[in-house]
């Protein structure tokens, strides 16, 4: 049964769960648009029906410049007949209403009520409609409903996985309706949309959602009687299409994810949506993202972290050599949040103490999706509420994209991300520490039986064990002993035997926690036993009336010697090892006393074996063997009782009767010469056996150990391929940003081209100059009144000879435009007759920023010599007239 979720606590076991106390009674659905989201809202809202309320509450939530007005509860309002409202602080929701989100604040909804807060980030970082969306899947649990609509980047899709999370429903506009498609084809990449419609659609789909999954909700578990055919196909087509086993997953949970389901496609009954599955893989994929429960946090519950960081980890760096290196498993890792802080309390503890260790922290998960956000280490802004600022500042930087906080690359390399089945899969090994937190409450009882003994062998001796809040060890306080009860710290229990995920698989259900091969605690030469076993084991002999007798476990490593077993057993040369007991049994006992084990550890029953020929001191032995399960506290300890059977002794080749023939006696030696050397045969095939099943266990033994290690090879190519792929990425946007570069650099040079054409065309003389009144530009026309040459530009337009009569005020006039920033205009003569109209005026930017000023002359010549000639016909005009006309007379006026 394969599951990698981690989530924030056990789900009930009631059909659905109530809505949260002080929260709305209706549905409450959150709608995220930016760019193009104006005509998406707009669509959105006119295509309800007109004839009925929604019977639902609406939150729209635009990226709005918080510099200027909104408009957008006005605009919303000529598409519907329902209120709409700007939010204010404090509001409280009500049904058949929509609500806008003001500029410059952020959105969060708390008990039916909606909130606003000072952005913390900057205008252009900030990821508004994640932060209401998260908002609404914690207030309105499995209640809650997203829409994604029009938009540029992906603020909504870490929204989306939290309302995916907590059973919610999403929906997002379909990529080829959206004026920019950028939102929505971020939030469909993640997997979780269950509906894909144009906005107009929307409104009708979200009303029959509402009415089949809220109000009415069909009870499957209430449902007289429940199909258990058609569930237990559901679970067949779920493996076929996805190769996962979901069938041990925790019944009630799993019924309600059906239910879920079953209320998005609106079908009736669990045999038809079995039906829809067969004839639709996708919905195999969807289903396997819903059973998929990801709901994790930077150091969440910060108790148990407390309590890891001054509890387990110094252990982790006292009395162990510098290069011994620190493991770490986190199992159903989800999107790493809890990875990455355990490898920040690591890193923490070797800055503290001045030490430097090798750390792999193996963090693993079976939704592909999560495992790439993982690796990717980008996380939205809502990471700084789950965080001290300290923590924040020291592992993290700002994504210069504006997407939120980066992991720093010194706490990445430390993690190894990896696709995993805990169940299926073999475990990582010698591991000082197993994080593995509200996993197993979504388990049946069969897997949590199975996966206890799993991490019990993962571990170093003395590892420790990490559960959620909601898990415990069960009836296996035999393999762990509690570190802190409160934060679910569990120590592994060094005297304890281990359990081979191997033979975990192999055997039968009753006997899955019989290991036959990996580690186990090894009984050392000269070792004194230990009191209690001393006790229990002669406490069993006395019940079984015999001397002779070996206490040994599943793989026959010795515990235990009592008695004479010199008779049967005798010393081997070294420390024991994995099969001590059959390389300890004299010729003859080997293939016996090994089938006899391995029967009893199979069925664990009572095993005999009478008559066994055993040789020892040139003579023959018939030998009695019973092994069965040993009645200590122990586990998996058997009890092996050795005896001589009536008829003990008889010689290795008996003499001929001394009644026989002499004839006889050539015939009498053959044959107990061909009976030697069969026993001979006999012998090196029994320890022909003997050794190929020692070199068996052996390999059965590293076999689980290369595949440990072949899983985190794998791992690390993936996270090899995975860096390639990020430095593909980053030269593609490089390469952008060149050819981005490149066209900007071509149209600024073909504007300063038409600039330079432009100002030569017009003829008009024009000097450019700063507030210092260097010379910036000038055109060539400009040449023929002053004195300018190309060297000339930078220095001080007052230095420049001119050739102006009778003016040599131009740098006084500049520095008096500049300071009133009045224009000045006047008329001046040039050297060569010719008249200019000499303009003076500020320059001004687009920002109206004064800069500096621009001299123009304008040629005025020909109407200065125009008005010359006008004035003297004129003159001459009004002399003849005073000719011509008499004297006026004294009468007249």
């Amino acid at each position: 049964m394969p599951l990698a979720a981690d989530s924030a606590a056990a789900e009930p076991d009631t059909p659905r769960p109530p809505p949260p106390q002080g929260s709305a009674a209706f549905p409450i659905v959150g709608i995220g648009a930016s760019a193009g989201g104006l005509s998406a809202f707009e669509a959105f809202f006119a295509g309800m029906p007109v004839d009925r309320n929604p019977g639902m509450a609406f939150v729209l939530v635009q990226h709005l410049s918080p510099d200027h007005k909104s408009l957008l509860a006005e605009l919303v309002r000529r598409s519907t007949r329902m209120e709409v409202l700007e939010v204010e602080d404090g509001m409280g929701v009500r049904v058949d209403c929509a609500y806008t989100i003001p500029p410059g604040r952020d959105l969060s909804l708390k008990d039916g009520s909606l909130h606003l807060t000072v952005p913390a980030e900057p205008t252009g970082h900030r990821l508004p409609i994640d932060a209401f969306f998260r908002s609404l899947a914690e207030d309105q649990n499995e209640r809650a409903i997203g829409v994604v609509l029009s938009g540029t980047g992906s603020d909504g899709t870490l929204g989306v996985r939290s309302i995916k999370a907590v059973g919610g429903m999403v929906i997002a506009q379909t990529p080829e309706s959206s004026e920019f498609d950028g939102m929505p084809r971020s939030a469909i990449a993640t997997g979780l949309v269950d509906y894909q419609l144009k906005p107009g659609e929307m409104a009708a789909q979200l009303m029959h959602y509402a009415a089949r999954a809220l109000r009415a909700p069909i009870s499957i578990e209430a449902s007289s009687p429940f199909d258990e055919d058609a569930f237990r196909r559901v679970c067949v087509l779920l493996r076929q299409q996805t190769g996962h086993d979901f069938s041990e997953y925790k019944p009630s949970t799993l019924k309600r994810r059906i239910e879920r389901r079953l209320a998005v496609h609106q079908i009736e009954t669990m045999s038809a949506y079995a039906d829809y599955l067969e004839n639709n893989p996708m919905e195999g994929t969807a289903l396997f993202h819903d059973l998929l429960i990801g709901v994790t946090s930077f150091f969440r519950d910060p108790a148990v972290f407390k309590a890891l960081e001054d509890l387990v980890i110094p252990g982790f760096f006292d009395g162990r050599a510098s290069e011994t290196p620190i493991r770490v498993w986190s199992a159903g890792c989800s999107t790493g949040e809890e990875a990455y802080s355990v490898a920040i309390l690591l890193k923490e503890r070797m800055e503290a103490i001045g030490q430097t260790r090798p750390v792999q922290v193996f963090a693993t998960d079976l939704d592909p999706s999560a495992i790439a956000i993982a690796r990717a280490g980008l996380y939205a802004p809502a990471a700084a509420d789950q965080m001290d600022a300290r923590r924040l500042s020291r592992w993290f930087t700002t994504d210069p994209g504006g997407g939120g906080y980066q992991i720093r690359k010194s706490i990445r390399d430390l993690l190894v991300f990896s696709e995993h089945d805990v169940i299926r899969d073999p475990p990582f090994s010698r591991l000082d520490l197993i994080v593995c937190r509200n996993l197993l409450i979504y388990l049946g009882s069969t897997l949590q039986q199975k996966l206890l003994p799993v991490f019990h062998y993962a571990l170093n001796p003395n590892g420790v064990l990490l559960l959620g809040s909601s898990e415990g060890i069960g009836d296996f306080g035999d393999l762990f002993t509690p570190v802190d009860r409160d934060a679910k710290l569990f120590r592994r229990r060094s005297d304890a035997l281990s359990v081979n995920p191997a033979s975990r698989r192999r055997a039968s259900p009753a006997a899955h926690r019989m290991p036959e091969a990996g580690p186990a605690p090894r009984a050392r030469s000269g070792e004194p036993a230990r009191p209690a076993l001393k006790e229990q084991m002669q406490k069993a002999l006395l019940e079984q009336g015999t001397p002779a007798a070996a206490l040994v476990n599943a793989r026959g490593d010795v515990l235990y010697l009592h008695g004479r077993t010199g008779r049967y057993l005798e010393p081997i040369e070294g420390e024991p090892g994995v099969g001590s007991i059959l390389r300890m049994a004299r010729d003859g006992l080997v293939a016996d006393l090994s089938a006899a084990l391995r029967e009893a550890t199979l069925t664990h029953t009572l095993v005999r074996r009478s008559g066994v020929r055993l040789r020892a001191d040139g003579a023959v032995r018939l030998v009695d063997l019973v092994v069965q399960s040993a009645a200590v506290q122990e586990p998996d300890t058997y009890l092996i009782l050795f005896a001589d059977s009536p008829e003990s002794t008889t010689s290795v080749a008996p003499p001929a009767s001394q009644g026989a023939s002499a004839s006889d006696a050539p015939a009498t030696q053959r044959i107990a010469a061909l009976e030697a050397e069969l026993r001979i045969k006999e012998h090196r095939l029994e320890s022909a056996v003997a050794q190929l099943e020692t070199a068996n266990e052996d390999l059965r033994s590293a076999n689980e150990e290369l595949q440990s290690v072949n899983e985190e090879l794998q791992s690390a190519n993936e996270e090899l391929e995975t860096s390639k792929e990020e430095l593909q990425s980053v030269n593609e946007e490089l390469a952008t940003v060149n050819t981005e570069l490149q066209a900007k650099v071509s149209g600024l040079t073909q504007a300063n081209n038409d600039m330079n054409n432009l100002m030569a065309g017009t003829g008009i003389a024009t000097v450019f100059v700063d507030h210092d009144l260097r010379i910036l530009r000038f055109t060539p026309a400009a040449t023929r009144i002053t004195n300018l040459l190309p060297g000339d530009v930078g220095r001080p337009v007052t230095q420049i000879a001119s050739n102006l009569k009778a003016y040599d005020r131009l740098g006084d006039d500049v520095r008096s435009v500049l300071a009133t920033l009045e224009p000045r205009t006047e008329e001046v003569e040039a050297g060569d007759g010719r008249w200019y109209a000499l303009r003076i005026h500020p320059y001004r930017t687009l920002e109206n920023v004064v800069e500096g000023a621009v001299i123009t002359f304008i040629d005025v010549t020909e109407r200065r010599r125009t008005e010359a000639a006008l004035m003297a016909a004129f003159e001459v005009a009004q002399g003849r007239i005073s000719e011509v006309a008499p004297p006026p007379t004294e009468s007249e006026p």
